[in-house]
């Protein structure tokens, strides 16, 4: 049978069904942060007391009529599609949530930085981009593709007063290297400083060039061992004391020596006593 509207009374009976399984009812109104998609329920857990020890099915209840009242709250907002996929405007958050992580501590200043403020020096602002007349382009002042690269150039002018057999570009390319490694080491520094730690040393000197007399001695040895010869061709100086494996003198492998026997004796004539 046909209603008023057009409608058979089966389509009616399964929309009423469809509303019944969307349609939830509690005492107090949830309380929505759709921003969050965090709803709150204030109502008492009389229904958790009445469930006794295994409360479990009550709590599922709960939660999945709280799931649907969010969810009716969701298709309340407007809606758009987006790649053959329905989304909705959420809101703005209302709730203030705490962070999983502290805040980040401020990063301590460079040396350079430091030295800048205490004397009021204000870094100027440079372009990215300057003109590079061998290319005829405009390039990056700094990194890759910069402009003015000592590797791109095919001709170097030999400076005065230096060997004109001298490999210019080799010498530019071991310049660069040594850049680089100036540059790492400052930043090594800087990282030091900020954990107010020291860059560990090889021959155990400090990075701020004031050395103790010690130190200067043992950095002087150890430059001494450093060599192919590990010291051994090496002049001394007028006042410099023997290295404590020079004198070490080895026991020969054969044989024992006067001075030897006397302490083997003595060994044997005490176990003989003691037998």
């Amino acid at each position: 049978s046909r209603t008023l509207e057009g409608r058979s009374v089966e389509e009616l009976l399964a929309e009423a069904e469809k509303l019944q399984r969307i349609t939830v009812h509690k005492e107090l109104e949830l309380e929505f942060d759709l921003g969050n998609l965090l709803a709150l329920d204030h109502n008492p857990p009389t229904v958790l007391r009445q469930a006794g020890p295994s409360p479990d099915a009550k709590l599922r209840a709960s939660t999945q009529d709280n799931t649907q009242l969010l969810n009716n709250q969701l298709w309340q907002l407007p809606t758009e599609r987006v790649e053959e996929a329905v989304v909705a405007r959420l809101l703005e958050p209302v709730t203030l949530l705490p962070r999983e992580k502290p805040l980040p501590w401020p990063r301590p200043l460079t040396r350079w930085q430091q030295f800048a403020r205490l004397k009021g020096i204000r870094p100027k602002k440079k372009t990215n981009l300057v003109w590079d007349e061998v290319s005829g382009q405009w390039r990056r002042r700094w990194g890759y593709k910069r402009a003015w690269e000592d590797n791109k150039k095919w001709l170097i002018e030999v400076p005065g007063g230096a060997d004109p057999m001298e490999d210019q570009f080799a010498k530019c390319i071991q310049a660069k290297k040594e850049r680089m490694a100036k540059n790492e080491l400052n930043r090594l520094r800087n990282l030091a400083r900020a954990h107010k730690t020291q860059i560990p040393s090889s021959a155990g000197l400090h990075p701020t060039g004031h050395q103790s007399k010690e130190e200067l001695g043992l950095a002087m040895q150890v430059v001494k061992v450093s060599t192919a010869s590990v010291e051994r061709f090496q002049e001394r100086l007028p006042k410099e004391k023997a290295h404590r494996q020079e004198e070490e003198v080895s026991a020969p492998l054969r044989g024992l020596c006067s001075g030897e026997k006397e302490p083997v004796g003595a060994t044997l004539n005490h176990e003989q006593q003691e037998n």
